[in-house]
Order: C-alpha cells, then structure tokens, then sequence
C-alpha cells in the first residue's frame, strides 16, 4: 500500500531554468514544426557541441484531448531529438503500443486521434505540471533533460494559441482538418486564435539574441513556420538580429514531402515550388537551400534578394540529416563573411 510520503516521492520535480550555451559555445537557433523540421533539428544537433543548438518550435497545433494538452510539434522533435520517434512515421515513440486506445475504443470513443501509451504519459505529466501553475516552457525543458537531450527545445510562446484553416465548409480546426480530414480539405487562408495575446518567452528572445546563425527548417510555412513568425515581436526580433538567417525549402520537385505544404501554396496563390516559398519568407531570410532537381529556381529566388545554396534535402538517414545540417551551418557561415556560396557562378 502506497504512503503519502510515497506518493509525494513520485510526483514530478522542477529542473529549475534552462541551461544557456556557455558565450565560447556557438549558439545556433533553428525554428521548426513537424516531422521535416523536426528532422533537420536532428541534423543540426548532430552536427553542432552539445548545447549549441536551440529551437524554437510552434504551439498552434497544441489542443485539448480527453482532458489532455497535447504539443503535437513539440513532442514531435522531442521525441527525435532524443533518439526515440517512430522512424516510420516520423512521429510517436518507437515501439509504443496503443492498449489504452483499444480500450477507449471497447467504450464506445471515436478513434479519430491515435495516441501511444508511452505517449499519454508524455501528455499526462505535461497536463498535471500546466495544472499545477508551471509554463509550457518550463515543462519542455524538464521532459527534454529527462530524456537526455542536450539542445534547448523552446516553445514559441506559453499563452494558448490554436489554429484554424479556413475552407469551403467554414473554418476547421488544426487537428480536425489534419488528422480527421486527412488535410484533404482545400485551404484558402490560416486564422491563428488567440496570437494577438502571445508574446515570445524570455528565453526565445535570449535564443534570437544570441544567435549567430539562424535556420528555418523544411516546415510547413503557414502553420508550422508561419505561427513562429507571427508571435507578436518575434519575426521583428529576428529581423533585428545580425545573424543569418536560412531557410531550407520543404517542396521538392513541385510536391511536399509529407503533409499538406504544396496543396495550401496552390490553393492560397502560392507557386508551388521553392520560389513561393522564397516570396512568404522575402524579408525575413538572407537565404535558401534547395534541392538539386529545382536548381532552375535558383535565378528567380536570387532575384528577391536572397543567396541561394543548392543540395541534397531529403533525408532519409541520419546521415542525410547531418548532412544538411552542415550544408545549412556552412552557408550561414559564408552569408555572415559575405561570400559567393560554392558551385554557383559569379
């Protein structure tokens, strides 16, 4: 029989404040949302001392399930950047099984939204701490040190921010549209509930600040990207901020790699193809990285003022991953001593 003293032992600990890069460690800020975000955060950890990297990763498709405050982008590079994501899916835990979903579903409960088992632990603890008067962030950084992950993971903001998507049916909700729908709906524009109340934490503008490279992982950039960016003060921060700033395109080749990013550029008027990309990212990257098969973009994304750099961008390994995270790091490098990237003509 459990003690209250036991029970006291158990419950969840503060880690106190998050640990900063020490000033000769290279601060490196990536912002990132889902699985291809998520990967190229991987990559550059690989690639960088540990500490170095920080990421900013959006909230806007946090909800409520069941009672549970589920971060789906933050769980997601969680998750990989500790070495423990479903490779098959990109998302959830490797070997979780769903025992408590087959359960609910005895009891009758739509199967809409699969979670693991080791998954609702995540979103048990996340629930209780909230409930308990602890930010977001906060959490993020005890989970994230718990599972042995040595970047900082920062939410891009703690206030509640949803996402809807706006449709022929009315606006939808993030994860109905998503998840439920399967993102078969088409999009005609992104409301952000609740935007005009965040503000970015003090540890994302430190994270800004202290920058000397920032990258814009291949994310979706209206709602994974995009809720980064419009955190009232944050894309003014980083415009402020001296470093470079990259992004790497998540279309190649005229499609998105998973999810919906090159249906919402052609049913928002976007081109599909890493020039739309460039034109929603114009003012506020110095470059681009895309893939070799659209190295004929590349005049007409310098054409907007941005340098371009072109390489292999899908990742498929680990390999890949840290790859690209050197690619990303290098130019950053050669944008911030302005020069000419390699392998393109003066």
């Amino acid at each position: 029989m459990s003690t209250d003293s036991s029970r006291a032992k158990a419950e969840p600990r503060s880690t106190g404040t998050i640990e900063q890069p020490e000033p000769t460690t290279p601060s490196i800020l990536a912002l990132a949302g889902g699985v291809g975000g998520a990967k190229l955060a991987h990559g550059l950890a690989m690639s960088l001392p540990a500490g170095a990297l920080s990421v900013v990763v959006n909230t806007g498709d946090d909800f409520k399930l069941w009672g549970l405050h589920i971060s789906p982008d933050i769980d997601t590079v969680m998750y990989t950047l500790a070495g423990l994501a479903n490779r098959a899916q990109g998302w959830g835990l490797e070997g979780d099984t769903t025992k408590g979903m087959e359960m609910l579903a005895r009891y009758g409960v739509d199967q809409w939204f699969l979670l693991g088992d080791m998954d609702v632990s995540t979103h048990l603890l996340r629930t209780y701490l909230l409930n308990q008067g602890r930010t977001l962030t906060e959490i993020t950084a005890q989970m994230s040190t718990s599972l042995g992950i040595r970047s900082a993971i920062l939410p891009m903001c703690n206030e509640p921010v949803e996402t809807f998507v706006q449709t022929a049916e009315g606006p939808l909700d993030f994860q109905t549209y998503f998840v439920a729908h399967r993102h078969a709906d088409s999009v005609s524009g992104v409301v952000l509930k609740g935007i005009e109340e965040a503000q970015p934490t003090p540890e994302v503008l430190a994270a800004i600040r202290n920058a000397q490279a920032i990258v814009l992982c291949p994310s979706n950039p209206f709602v994974s990207i995009g809720p980064v960016l419009k955190v009232p003060g944050l894309r003014d921060a980083l415009a402020a901020s001296s470093a470079p700033k990259v992004a790497v395109s998540p279309i190649v080749g005229g499609a998105a790699l998973k999810g919906p990013a090159a249906a919402m550029l052609a049913s928002m008027g976007y081109e599909v193809s890493p020039v739309g990309v460039a034109g929603i990212y114009q003012g506020v990257i110095d470059g681009m990285i895309i893939d070799r098969r659209d190295e004929h973009d590349a005049p007409r994304i310098e054409a907007l003022g941005i340098a371009v750099e072109i390489a292999d961008t899908i990742m498929r390994s680990d390999d890949d991953r840290r790859a690209l995270g050197e690619v990303a790091l290098h130019f950053c490098e050669q944008l911030a001593g302005n020069q000419r990237p390699p392998g393109r003509e003066n």
